[in-house]
């Protein structure tokens, strides 16, 4: 099928960790992310993981075929918690301008897109293993790509163009700085301005390792 060249898929090119405390007090204790005030608890975090896990695992023919996948898919926890607090910024920018998708919305582009598929099961199968997503949570992606979409739209900008996409993303930016977002450190840092997830430097991890190896 073809790759969708919509904005969530526009963002996809763009050990252990102290607990979650940038924000203050102990009701953020055990959070993956603190979004508008709102956690993301690690927990919940895991069980999405788990579930794509789940689904590779299914998918693989063997034992040998999923570790390669697993491999290849290293960093899905922090693509998953990136997913999940990007999906957040965009509904604060869509409910800005008064964008809202319904059911009807999901089930027109889901339809279109098991056409181009090959079918459900194709189209499934597909959404893993491009953007990681699990057969149960394919409804809810389809409606952030609807969502980003009815953005663009309400925003007037084409997202094929250099200006579009940059417009596309200030909204995104000013969402962002609203939702005042905290990542556990484990997990990295947000960049408002570019609304992504970036690794933190931990240079203390490599002079950790190396006192460990040193001889007592």
């Amino acid at each position: 099928m073809h790759r969708r060249r919509t904005a969530l898929a526009l963002s996809a090119a763009l050990a252990a960790a102290p607990l979650l405390t940038a924000c203050g007090g102990s009701a953020h204790a055990g959070a993956a992310a603190v979004v508008g005030g709102q956690r993301i608890s690690v927990a919940q975090l895991e069980s999405r993981v788990n579930e794509v896990r789940a689904a590779q695992r299914a998918a693989a023919t063997d034992d040998a075929q999923y570790r390669q996948t697993v491999a290849q898919t290293s960093s899905l926890t922090r693509d998953t918690l990136h997913t999940m607090v990007l999906d957040r910024v965009l509904n604060r920018a869509a409910k800005e301008v008064g964008v809202s998708v319904d059911r009807s919305d999901v089930e027109q582009m889901r339809a279109s897109l098991e056409r181009q598929a090959g079918g459900s099961k194709a189209l499934q199968s597909a959404w893993l293993q491009q953007y990681g997503v699990a057969p149960r949570r394919l409804d809810d992606s389809l409606r952030t790509e609807v969502r980003a979409q009815k953005l663009a739209s309400a925003l007037g900008v084409d997202m094929n163009t250099t200006d579009g996409k940059a417009a596309f993303w200030t909204a995104m930016a000013e969402a962002s700085k609203e939702l005042d977002i905290k990542l556990n450190p484990r997990y990295g840092t947000w960049d408002v301005q570019k609304s992504s997830r970036v690794d933190a430097r931990t240079p203390w991890v490599k002079e950790v390792t190396a006192a460990a190896g040193q001889p007592a």
